[in-house]
């Protein structure tokens, strides 16, 4: 009998090798990781390289060593977002000292990101590239958001929030038509809508106006985000990972999130109360990082655009309503 491990040749009643202390005969050795190919021992519950974890099951479970492809999520799933309670409150937006001091009331912000289950009860469909009915929604673009959030207000009794012209049936428009130009948002409508910018950013730093964590309440990216070094290159199930300090799940990574703002390279600067971004633009901004990104797409500050008929797999959305509607 030898060790996996260094080779050594041991004695058949040997239970550890006496050369480099590695377990004999009790756990079955996994010798790579799956997902990245990292080297694992014996007693390794999580990946080094990627936090991707181990099952380890012992010698005559009646099975062979894998990895738990899906850690199930550590809330309760539905069909409804789960709403939380984001209370008003002042922060300097962005990483740097000179940008815009930002005054929000409250309002509610979804626990996870709107699943594949919820978008395909709502819509009739699932256009995800990753199929997995508790991971994230992708393959979404930004009207095709705003269209699920005015069905879903309508499907719980709600005022939808977004019009064009008279109409707030906004399926019957494509993604492409210059109509999209003229949605507007009811900001005081009870009914489900994108974050604004600035909304989602101040959820993202657990409502806290200084000295925010770089990863939703976390300084370590491992404990609350799937990227791209530990993500095995797809999404996971929505709220495998921490939370931050108000109870909110995946704001940075599995996917990154639309925001109703149009996007703008540079923060507005000044003093600005409840701001809903530039009147007008080409692209629509993106928060929250993704599976495929590195540690730095993924902080509470970074920032990017996208067309609004964009779509991609590590793209998706969360909604939001105002705190009027105690009800949620």
């Amino acid at each position: 009998m030898k060790c996996d491990k260094c080779n050594t040749e041991l004695p058949e009643e040997a239970h550890f090798c006496f050369n480099c202390g590695f377990p004999v005969g009790t756990v079955k050795v996994f010798r790579s990781c799956t997902e990245c190919g990292n080297s694992l021992s014996a007693v390794d519950k999580f990946c080094s390289k990627c936090g991707v974890p181990v099952q380890v099951i012992k010698d005559g479970g009646g099975e062979e060593n894998k990895f738990e492809k899906d850690i199930p999520p550590r809330v309760q799933l539905g069909k409804n977002p789960k709403m939380i309670l984001v209370p008003g409150g002042q922060f300097v937006m962005g990483a740097g000292t000179m940008n815009s001091l930002i005054t929000l009331v409250g309002f509610y912000m979804a626990e996870v990101p709107v699943t594949q289950l919820q978008y395909s009860f709502v819509m009739g469909k699932n256009p995800s590239k990753l199929q997995g009915e508790n991971r994230p929604v992708e393959c979404v673009n930004w009207c095709e958001a705003i269209i699920y959030c005015n069905m879903l207000s309508r499907l719980n009794g709600l005022n939808p929030c977004y019009s064009i012209g008279t109409t707030t049936d906004l399926s019957q428009f494509e993604a492409t038509s210059p109509v999209w130009k003229r949605v507007v948002c009811n900001f005081l409508s009870n009914g489900y809508r994108l974050p604004t910018e600035a909304e989602w950013e101040f959820a993202a730093r657990d409502g806290r106006g200084s000295s925010p964590t770089p990863y939703a309440g976390n300084q370590n990216i491992n404990q609350v985000a799937w990227y791209g070094e530990n993500s095995g290159i797809r999404t996971h199930d929505v709220a495998t990972k921490d939370p931050n300090n108000l109870n909110l799940y995946d704001m940075c990574g599995n996917v990154a999130e639309w925001c109703w703002d149009y996007y703008s390279p540079v923060l507005a600067s000044g003093a600005q109360t409840n701001p809903h971004g530039p009147s007008s633009g080409e692209m629509h901004v993106k928060r929250g990082g993704s599976w495929l990104d590195d540690p730095q797409q993924c902080t509470v500050f970074y920032r990017s655009g996208s067309a609004p008929s964009g779509k991609s797999s590590n793209l998706g959305f969360r909604v939001v309503c105002s705190a009027v509607n105690d009800a949620m």
